[in-house]
C-alpha cells in the first residue's frame, strides 16, 4: 500500500477501534440494551477486506459485525444510535447490535444467528451477477460458523454456479466458549477445496497484508472467477459477548497475543518506519476520537421510537388489486397443476426480475407444475443441488438485491430444514431494517394427506407457519383461485408460503386470463347459507361443499368459506358470515390440536360472541403423526363425514 493508503486504513481502523471501545463503556453503564460483541483486535480484517469495496457491493456480516458495516461505510453515529435503539438508528432502533443493516449502501446485515447470512450472501451474489456489473458479495463469518449446514450449503451451490462471492473466514480461535481445535477437525481451508473453491490465507492483524490480498481476490471475482474463500486469523481480545469473563482463556497467553497482534500498534510502528510524524498519526487518533464522541452525543440526543410506531415495518404495503371476471363462460376447465404452470410462465414473462429456482424445478418438478418452462425461458429456471437451507437463503438474498425469486420446498415437510431462512430471515428483515428492505419471494411448496406418504409427507404445517409475523401464508382450493392468488403473491413485497394440495393438481377449473388477481387476505363464500357456517381452506373447502350437499338434503343451510389466505386473515368475512348464521364448524386437514382452527373458533367467541349460538366446533385430524397403512390413514384423517357429523351437533343445540 502507499504511505497515504495505509494512514487511512490506520485512520479507519482507531474509528472502529475508539467505537468498539466506547460501545463496551456504554453498554456497561446500561445506556445500550440487548447483547453486545465488540470486534476490538480484528480491525485489520475488516478495513482490509473492505478497502476496494464499492458501495454497489453487498455484505452479510455476524453478531460481531460493527467494524464490518463502519468499513463499509455506514455512518457512525448512525450505527451508534442504532445500538442505543433510537429512531435516528440506521435500522430506526429496530434492530440493534446484532443487526446492523443499511442496504442502500450493500450492507445486508449483520446477522444474530450463526451462519445464516451465508445463503442470503450467495442469494444476491446470484442477483448480481444476473446485473453484470461485476459487483461481488463479501460475506463475513467467524470459525465456529464452518460447522453448520448453512456453510456447507452456501459453499456447494456458489462453487456450483460459479458466484461473485467472497467466503471471509475471521477465525479468532474460538466458537463462542470453545477453542477452534476443539470444535473442527478439518482445516477449514481443507474445506474449501473440498467443494472446488481456491483459498488464500491472510495475516488478519495486518491491515496491509489483508488489504492486497483482498485487491487480487476481489479483481479476481470480478472478472469472473467464481467464489474464493479467504481465512484470515485474528485475535479475539474481549470474550465473546460484553461481560465475559473469559475464563476459559488463560489470562498470560491472551496478554501475550494481544500485544503481537494489534493491528493498530502494528501500523503504526509500520508508518512511523516510513517517516510519517508522530504527532500526524496522533491527530488521526483524536480526529477518530472526535468522530466518535460526536456520534455517542448525536445518539444520546436522538428520540426514541414512537410507542405507536410498534407495529410498523410488520409488512411491506400491499398493492392494490382489482379483482375482474376470471375466466369468459366458454373456457374449458383445465387441470390445477396446468393452471399453476401458466401462472408461472405468465409472471417470468411479465416481468424479468421473477426467476424460479429448486431441486429439479427445470425438469418440470416431482409434480410436473414447471414443466416446460425452463425452455420458455432459458436461464431463469433454476435447478439446486439438495439443500433447502441455501434454496430459500437464495431467494432471501436475492430478493434483497431486488430480484423477485419463487423458490420451491418440494414437500412442505422439509420446512424443517430450513425453518431459520424463513423464519429468523425473511419474516423479520423488514422490521429489523425498519423498513428499508422488502424481500419479495413467493415459496411455493405442496402437501397432502390421503396416500399413505407417511408421517414425514403429510403433514399440514401452516399453523407453524401463521404463527411468524412477517410472513403471508396462502392455501388455495381451486386451479382458478391458484392462479389469481399465485400472480398476486408474487407481485407483493413480502415473503409468501404458497401452499398447494398435491391431490388438486388434477382438479379441474376454468384457466383465467393474464390479468386475473386475487387480493391476499380476502376469503370466498363459496356456498351462502343462512344456518351455519363452515370455514374451510385447501382441500377441506372440497371436503365441506361436498358435506353441505349432504346436509342440504336434510334441510341444513350451509354457508361455506373458503379462506385461501391464512395469514392475513379475512376475519371480516368470518364474523358477517357468523353474524348470519350463529352457528359455525372450522374444517381443517391439519391436526385439531392447536391449529388454524383454534384461532377461527377463539375469533367466534371473542369478536362473536354475541352471534353465538352454540359451541364452536372443529373438524381435523387426530393429534398424531400421519399413519402409513391406508386402514389407519383413513381413520386418522378427517372428511365431509366428519364435517356433517359436527354440523349435525351444533345444529341439536
Amino acid at each position: 500500500m502507499e504511505t497515504k493508503e495505509l494512514m487511512d486504513a490506520f485512520g479507519r481502523m482507531c474509528v472502529i477501534r475508539h467505537m468498539e471501545k466506547r460501545i463496551a463503556v456504554l453498554y456497561a453503564n446500561d445506556a445500550i440494551p440487548g447483547f453486545v460483541h465488540t470486534s476490538i483486535g480484528q480491525e485489520a480484517c475488516a478495513v482490509g477486506a473492505l478497502f476496494h469495496a464499492r458501495t454497489e457491493d453487498v455484505i452479510t456480516s455476524t453478531h460481531r459485525g460493527h467494524g464490518h458495516v463502519l468499513a463499509k461505510g455506514l455512518e457512525p453515529r448512525r450505527m451508534l444510535a442504532e445500538l442505543m435503539g433510537k429512531e435516528t438508528g440506521s435500522c430506526r432502533g429496530r434492530g440493534g447490535s446484532m443487526h446492523v443493516a443499511d442496504p442502500s449502501i450493500g450492507i445486508f446485515g449483520a446477522n444474530g444467528i450463526v451462519g445464516a447470512g451465508l445463503p442470503i450472501a450467495v442469494g444476491a451474489a446470484y442477483a448480481l451477477r444476473s446485473r453484470g456489473a461485476g459487483d461481488v458479495v463479501v460475506s463475513f463469518f467467524g470459525d465456529g460458523a464452518v460447522a453448520t449446514g448453512a456453510f456447507h450449503e452456501s459453499m456447494n451451490l456458489a462453487a456450483l454456479w460459479r458466484l461473485p462471492i467472497v467466503f471471509f473466514c475471521e477465525n479468532n480461535g474460538f466458537s463462542e466458549f470453545s477453542r477452534a481445535e476443539d470444535q473442527h477437525p478439518v482445516p477449514i481451508p481443507q474445506r474449501a477445496l473440498g467443494y472446488g473453491i481456491d483459498v488464500v490465507e491472510l495475516a488478519g492483524n495486518d491491515v496491509e497484508a489483508v488489504t492486497h490480498g483482498m485487491g487480487e481476490v476481489i479483481a479476481r471475482v470480478r472478472c469472473g472467477e467464481g467464489p474464493i474463500l479467504v481465512e484470515a486469523s485474528t485475535v479475539r481480545v474481549h470474550g465473546h459477548y460484553e461481560g465475559d469473563q473469559q475464563r476459559y482463556r488463560d489470562a498470560t497467553v491472551l496478554a501475550e497475543e494481544i500485544a503481537a497482534a494489534d493491528p493498530l500498534t502494528l501500523t503504526r510502528t509500520r508508518l512511523l518506519a516510513r517517516g510519517v510524524p508522530p504527532g500526524k498519526l496522533e491527530t488521526i487518533e483524536q480526529e477518530a476520537l472526535a468522530t466518535v464522541d460526536e456520534a455517542e452525543q448525536f445518539a444520546r440526543e436522538s428520540a426514541e421510537p414512537s410507542p405507536l410506531s410498534a407495529m410498523d415495518f410488520v409488512y411491506a404495503p400491499r398493492r392494490p388489486i382489482s379483482e375482474v371476471q376470471p375466466a369468459p363462460p366458454e373456457a374449458p376447465p383445465v387441470s390445477q397443476s396446468r393452471i399453476l404452470r401458466q401462472a408461472l410462465g405468465d409472471a417470468l414473462a411479465a416481468d424479468p426480475a421473477v426467476f424460479l429456482a429448486g431441486i429439479d424445478v427445470a425438469g418440470g418438478n416431482v409434480f410436473g407444475t414447471t414443466r416446460g418452462l425452463a425452455e420458455a425461458h432459458p436461464g431463469r429456471v433454476v435447478d439446486t443441488p439438495i439443500a433447502e437451507t441455501a434454496i430459500m437463503g437464495l431467494g432471501v438474498g436475492a430478493a434483497m438485491a431486488g430480484l423477485r425469486p419463487v423458490v420451491e420446498l418440494m414437500y412442505l415437510d422439509f420446512l424443517g430444514v430450513c425453518l431459520d431462512q424463513l423464519m429468523n430471515q425473511a419474516a423479520k428483515l423488514r422490521l429489523m431494517t425498519g423498513g428499508a428492505v422488502t424481500v419479495p419471494m413467493v415459496v411455493r411448496t405442496q402437501f397432502g394427506s390421503g396416500r399413505s406418504s407417511g408421517s414425514q409427507h403429510s403433514q399440514s404445517l401452516e399453523a407453524i407457519l401463521a404463527h411468524i409475523p412477517g410472513l403471508t401464508v396462502v392455501m388455495p382450493s381451486t386451479g382458478t383461485d391458484a392462479y389469481g392468488l399465485l400472480r398476486a403473491a408474487i407481485e407483493d413485497d413480502n415473503p409468501v408460503v404458497f401452499i398447494e394440495h398435491r391431490l388438486l393438481y388434477e382438479k379441474k377449473s376454468p384457466m383465467p386470463a393474464d390479468s386475473f388477481r386475487i387480493r391476499l387476505g380476502k376469503a370466498a363464500i363459496v356456498r351462502p347459507g343462512t344456518d351455519v357456517t363452515i370455514v374451510s381452506w385447501s382441500r377441506m373447502a372440497t371436503h365441506a361443499l361436498e358435506a353441505a350437499e349432504t346436509l342440504q338434503a336434510e334441510g341444513i343451510s350451509a354457508e361455506v368459506i373458503d379462506l385461501r389466505t391464512i395469514v392475513p386473515l379475512d376475519r371480516d368475512t368470518i364474523l358477517e358470515s357468523f353474524a348470519r348464521t350463529n352457528r359455525m364448524v372450522v374444517a381443517q386437514e391439519a391436526v385439531t390440536d392447536f391449529g388454524v382452527g383454534a384461532e377461527v373458533a377463539a375469533l367466534a367467541v371473542g369478536a362473536g360472541f354475541w352471534s353465538l349460538d352454540a359451541p364452536v366446533l372443529r373438524v381435523g385430524a387426530s393429534y398424531s403423526p400421519a399413519p402409513y397403512a391406508p386402514a389407519l390413514e383413513r381413520e386418522w384423517e378427517a372428511g365431509p363425514a366428519d364435517i356433517v357429523a359436527a354440523v349435525r351437533e351444533v345444529m341439536a343445540c
